[in-house]
């Protein structure tokens, strides 16, 4: 492993984070920033800047890496914790809402 960077809390599913990362694995660093930069989800903005922060650790420790040496080895979204809210229904009701949140990590090597 060259880095590592995780955001915690994301305010997004796990399940609509994978629809972006899945494709993601296993690609060098310049092919998953320019399909991140095409791809029209809402998932695509903070795993960008995730990949950029993962990609700057790796440069404090070998500042001449290029981003087509670094490959994605590790990218997870799990279950953060869920917001519990509620709105009303009919007949004086109330329904739970549940707004999920995710955790996500990156891992980079050289490849």
């Amino acid at each position: 492993m060259l880095a590592t960077a995780k955001v915690r809390h994301l305010r997004m599913t796990s399940r609509k984070l994978a629809y972006v990362m899945v494709p993601l694995r296993k690609l060098t660093v310049a092919q998953a920033m320019a399909l991140l930069s095409s791809a029209n989800r809402r998932a695509a903005g903070p795993l960008a800047k995730l990949i950029a922060s993962a990609f700057a650790n790796a440069r404090q420790t070998n500042p001449v890496l290029r981003e087509d040496e670094v490959i994605i080895s590790k990218l997870v979204a799990d279950e953060g914790p869920t917001w519990k809210r509620f709105r009303p229904a009919a007949f004086g009701r109330a329904v739970q809402v549940l707004k999920r949140t995710s955790h996500v990590t990156v891992e980079l090597e050289k490849k």
